[in-house]
Protein backbone atom coordinates (compact mmCIF):
# COMPACT_ATOMS: atom_id res chain seq x y z
CA UNK A 1 0.00 0.00 0.00
CA UNK A 2 1.18 3.59 -0.70
CA UNK A 3 2.98 5.23 2.20
CA UNK A 4 0.47 8.43 1.51
CA UNK A 5 -2.56 6.71 1.29
CA UNK A 6 -1.90 5.45 4.16
CA UNK A 7 -0.98 8.52 6.04
CA UNK A 8 -4.45 9.81 4.72
CA UNK A 9 -6.18 6.82 5.38
CA UNK A 10 -4.58 7.40 9.18
CA UNK A 11 -5.63 10.53 9.26
CA UNK A 12 -8.90 10.42 8.34
CA UNK A 13 -8.99 7.75 10.65
CA UNK A 14 -8.25 9.69 13.60
CA UNK A 15 -10.22 12.56 12.62
CA UNK A 16 -13.25 10.44 12.84
CA UNK A 17 -12.51 9.51 16.14
CA UNK A 18 -11.84 12.49 17.61
CA UNK A 19 -15.49 13.64 15.58
CA UNK A 20 -17.04 11.38 17.16
CA UNK A 21 -15.67 11.55 20.87
CA UNK A 22 -16.28 15.42 20.78
CA UNK A 23 -20.07 14.37 19.68
CA UNK A 24 -19.99 11.96 22.39
CA UNK A 25 -18.78 14.23 25.32
CA UNK A 26 -20.47 16.76 24.30
CA UNK A 27 -23.60 14.28 24.03
CA UNK A 28 -22.81 12.91 27.82
CA UNK A 29 -22.61 16.73 29.34
CA UNK A 30 -25.67 17.82 27.65
CA UNK A 31 -26.98 14.65 29.71
CA UNK A 32 -25.50 15.38 32.93
CA UNK A 33 -27.01 18.95 32.73
CA UNK A 34 -30.53 17.43 32.10
CA UNK A 35 -30.16 15.07 35.10
CA UNK A 36 -28.84 17.96 37.30
CA UNK A 37 -32.60 19.85 36.39
CA UNK A 38 -33.83 16.48 37.24
CA UNK A 39 -31.90 16.04 40.62
CA UNK A 40 -34.93 15.40 43.76
CA UNK A 41 -35.70 19.39 44.58
CA UNK A 42 -34.43 20.48 48.25
CA UNK A 43 -37.67 20.02 50.10
CA UNK A 44 -37.44 16.58 49.10
CA UNK A 45 -33.78 16.07 49.92
CA UNK A 46 -34.75 17.90 53.37
CA UNK A 47 -32.39 20.40 55.50
CA UNK A 48 -31.10 18.94 59.15
CA UNK A 49 -31.68 21.24 61.69
CA UNK A 50 -30.33 19.91 65.21
CA UNK A 51 -31.20 16.51 64.34
CA UNK A 52 -34.38 16.97 62.45
CA UNK A 53 -34.82 16.63 58.72
CA UNK A 54 -37.09 19.97 57.91
CA UNK A 55 -38.77 20.29 54.53
CA UNK A 56 -37.69 23.20 52.85
CA UNK A 57 -40.91 24.14 51.79
CA UNK A 58 -44.46 24.53 53.26
CA UNK A 59 -47.00 22.19 51.48
CA UNK A 60 -49.08 23.45 49.18
CA UNK A 61 -51.88 20.89 47.56
CA UNK A 62 -51.86 17.26 48.88
CA UNK A 63 -49.29 15.25 48.57
CA UNK A 64 -47.04 18.30 47.08
CA UNK A 65 -44.45 21.14 48.30
CA UNK A 66 -44.75 24.66 46.82
CA UNK A 67 -42.03 25.42 44.75
CA UNK A 68 -40.08 27.92 46.59
CA UNK A 69 -39.10 28.66 50.52
CA UNK A 70 -40.92 31.70 50.87
CA UNK A 71 -44.18 30.64 49.04
CA UNK A 72 -47.16 30.31 51.24
CA UNK A 73 -48.69 26.61 50.50
CA UNK A 74 -51.88 26.39 51.13
CA UNK A 75 -53.61 26.38 54.75
CA UNK A 76 -55.09 23.75 56.47
CA UNK A 77 -57.84 23.17 59.53
CA UNK A 78 -55.91 20.69 61.87
CA UNK A 79 -56.84 16.71 61.21
CA UNK A 80 -58.38 17.70 57.67
CA UNK A 81 -56.70 17.35 54.39
CA UNK A 82 -58.96 19.79 52.12
CA UNK A 83 -56.57 22.79 51.39
CA UNK A 84 -57.33 26.31 51.57
CA UNK A 85 -55.87 29.11 49.48
CA UNK A 86 -53.38 31.52 51.03
CA UNK A 87 -54.46 34.73 49.14
CA UNK A 88 -57.92 36.53 48.59
CA UNK A 89 -61.13 35.37 50.21
CA UNK A 90 -62.85 31.67 50.10
CA UNK A 91 -66.20 30.47 50.60
CA UNK A 92 -67.64 27.55 52.02
CA UNK A 93 -65.22 27.68 55.09
CA UNK A 94 -66.13 24.87 57.98
CA UNK A 95 -66.28 26.49 61.76
CA UNK A 96 -66.74 23.48 63.39
CA UNK A 97 -64.03 21.82 65.86
CA UNK A 98 -62.05 18.98 63.64
CA UNK A 99 -62.48 16.02 65.15
CA UNK A 100 -59.70 13.42 66.75
CA UNK A 101 -56.71 13.35 69.34
CA UNK A 102 -53.77 12.81 66.15
CA UNK A 103 -53.67 14.32 62.61
CA UNK A 104 -54.86 10.94 60.90
CA UNK A 105 -52.80 9.44 58.54
CA UNK A 106 -55.62 9.62 56.16
CA UNK A 107 -55.89 13.35 56.76
CA UNK A 108 -52.14 13.63 56.27
CA UNK A 109 -51.72 16.27 53.43
CA UNK A 110 -47.73 15.71 53.63
CA UNK A 111 -45.69 14.00 50.28
CA UNK A 112 -44.71 10.73 50.96
CA UNK A 113 -41.35 9.90 53.53
CA UNK A 114 -43.02 13.41 55.44
CA UNK A 115 -45.39 13.53 58.18
CA UNK A 116 -46.54 16.78 59.95
CA UNK A 117 -44.30 17.59 62.86
CA UNK A 118 -44.78 16.95 66.52
CA UNK A 119 -44.35 19.48 69.45
CA UNK A 120 -41.10 17.90 70.05
CA UNK A 121 -39.70 18.51 66.71
CA UNK A 122 -40.72 22.37 66.78
CA UNK A 123 -38.56 22.58 70.51
CA UNK A 124 -35.59 21.54 68.41
CA UNK A 125 -35.80 24.73 66.49
CA UNK A 126 -35.43 26.22 69.96
CA UNK A 127 -32.54 24.53 71.55
CA UNK A 128 -30.51 27.61 72.94
CA UNK A 129 -26.80 27.33 71.38
CA UNK A 130 -27.54 24.62 68.97
CA UNK A 131 -30.50 26.98 66.70
CA UNK A 132 -30.47 30.47 65.86
CA UNK A 133 -33.30 32.23 64.47
CA UNK A 134 -33.56 35.82 62.81
CA UNK A 135 -36.77 37.80 61.29
CA UNK A 136 -35.58 38.15 57.12
CA UNK A 137 -37.09 39.01 54.11
CA UNK A 138 -36.51 36.68 50.96
CA UNK A 139 -37.86 38.08 47.97
CA UNK A 140 -40.10 40.18 49.45
CA UNK A 141 -41.60 37.69 51.82
CA UNK A 142 -41.34 38.09 55.48
CA UNK A 143 -40.48 35.61 57.80
CA UNK A 144 -37.89 33.61 60.16
CA UNK A 145 -34.76 31.93 59.41
CA UNK A 146 -34.01 28.88 61.78
CA UNK A 147 -30.04 27.91 61.59
CA UNK A 148 -28.49 25.12 62.66
CA UNK A 149 -25.42 26.21 64.47
CA UNK A 150 -22.81 23.49 63.86
CA UNK A 151 -23.95 22.91 60.24
CA UNK A 152 -24.53 26.32 59.51
CA UNK A 153 -27.94 25.26 57.14
CA UNK A 154 -31.07 27.03 57.34
CA UNK A 155 -34.89 26.66 56.71
CA UNK A 156 -36.95 29.29 56.05
CA UNK A 157 -40.78 29.60 57.16
CA UNK A 158 -42.72 32.31 56.08
CA UNK A 159 -44.82 34.56 57.90
CA UNK A 160 -48.21 33.81 55.65
CA UNK A 161 -50.50 34.47 58.19
CA UNK A 162 -53.88 32.35 59.20
CA UNK A 163 -57.38 32.15 58.15
CA UNK A 164 -59.54 33.15 61.19
CA UNK A 165 -61.48 30.38 62.56
CA UNK A 166 -64.80 31.90 62.43
CA UNK A 167 -64.99 32.79 59.12
CA UNK A 168 -61.65 31.89 57.03
CA UNK A 169 -61.15 35.55 56.79
CA UNK A 170 -57.18 35.87 56.13
CA UNK A 171 -55.28 37.95 58.85
CA UNK A 172 -51.71 38.51 60.33
CA UNK A 173 -50.18 38.25 56.66
CA UNK A 174 -46.50 39.16 56.48
CA UNK A 175 -46.90 40.12 60.40
CA UNK A 176 -46.99 36.33 61.71
CA UNK A 177 -46.53 32.71 60.39
CA UNK A 178 -48.88 29.86 62.06
CA UNK A 179 -47.57 26.12 61.64
CA UNK A 180 -49.40 23.26 62.94
CA UNK A 181 -47.89 20.45 65.03
CA UNK A 182 -49.56 16.86 65.55
CA UNK A 183 -49.58 17.79 69.27
CA UNK A 184 -52.27 17.81 71.33
CA UNK A 185 -52.42 20.48 74.30
CA UNK A 186 -51.51 19.10 77.61
CA UNK A 187 -54.39 21.41 79.57
CA UNK A 188 -56.37 22.96 77.36
CA UNK A 189 -59.22 20.82 76.11
CA UNK A 190 -59.71 20.53 72.74
CA UNK A 191 -55.94 22.83 71.74
CA UNK A 192 -53.67 21.77 69.80
CA UNK A 193 -49.58 22.74 70.10
CA UNK A 194 -48.71 25.10 67.56
CA UNK A 195 -45.60 27.47 66.13
CA UNK A 196 -46.23 31.25 66.01
CA UNK A 197 -43.32 33.53 64.29
CA UNK A 198 -44.91 36.32 66.32
CA UNK A 199 -43.43 38.60 63.51
CA UNK A 200 -40.04 40.04 64.36
CA UNK A 201 -39.84 38.83 68.20
CA UNK A 202 -38.29 35.21 68.88
CA UNK A 203 -40.66 32.73 67.30
CA UNK A 204 -42.60 30.18 70.01
CA UNK A 205 -45.44 27.21 70.32
CA UNK A 206 -48.95 28.17 71.88
CA UNK A 207 -52.50 26.42 71.95
CA UNK A 208 -54.81 26.83 69.18
CA UNK A 209 -58.23 25.88 68.33
CA UNK A 210 -58.36 23.63 65.53
CA UNK A 211 -60.87 25.16 63.14
CA UNK A 212 -58.38 27.84 62.08
CA UNK A 213 -56.25 27.57 58.85
CA UNK A 214 -52.78 27.25 59.46
CA UNK A 215 -49.64 26.79 57.17
CA UNK A 216 -47.80 22.67 57.32
CA UNK A 217 -44.04 22.78 57.30
CA UNK A 218 -43.52 18.69 57.47
CA UNK A 219 -40.65 16.50 58.69
CA UNK A 220 -39.16 13.17 57.36
CA UNK A 221 -40.45 10.00 58.49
Amino acid sequence: MNRKKVTKQFSAKTLLCIITLVVTFSFNSCSKDDDKEKEPLANEKGIIINGVKWATCNIDSPGTFASNPEDAGMFYQWNRKKAWIATGSVSGWNISTPSGTTWEKANDPSPAGWRIPTLSDFETLFEYGKVTNEWIIVNGIKGKKFTDVISGDSIFLPASGTRFFGDGMLVSEGTNGFYWSNTMHTSYESAVYCLNLIGSDAATTFASGRSSGYSLRCVAE
